[in-house]
């Protein structure tokens, strides 16, 4: 959840997954959209998410080689708390 009534640029880039899922509450959502509203560089960025997305569409667990579903799992386990 969100503590204040502005989000800062990292916080953004945190949420921009749920934000494009829909997954966000209410609230946060539209505090999201405050930030993009008045941040250029956030902007493009999400932009550029959503083009990435849409390019390389869903990529089924199956079609993931040996290990490699590993590899990205500890990769990314901790990265929020970086």
């Amino acid at each position: 959840m969100l503590r204040s009534s502005q989000i800062s640029c990292q916080e953004m880039v945190e949420l921009v997954t749920d934000y494009l899922a829909g997954s966000l509450s209410r609230r946060s959502r539209r505090r999201f959209e405050r930030h993009l509203a008045g941040c250029e560089g956030c902007t493009t960025y999400v932009e550029q998410m959503r083009e990435t997305v849409a390019a390389l569409g869903r990529l089924p667990e199956e079609e993931i080689p040996p290990g490699a579903l590993d590899e990205l799992l500890v990769a990314f386990r901790d990265w929020k708390r970086a």
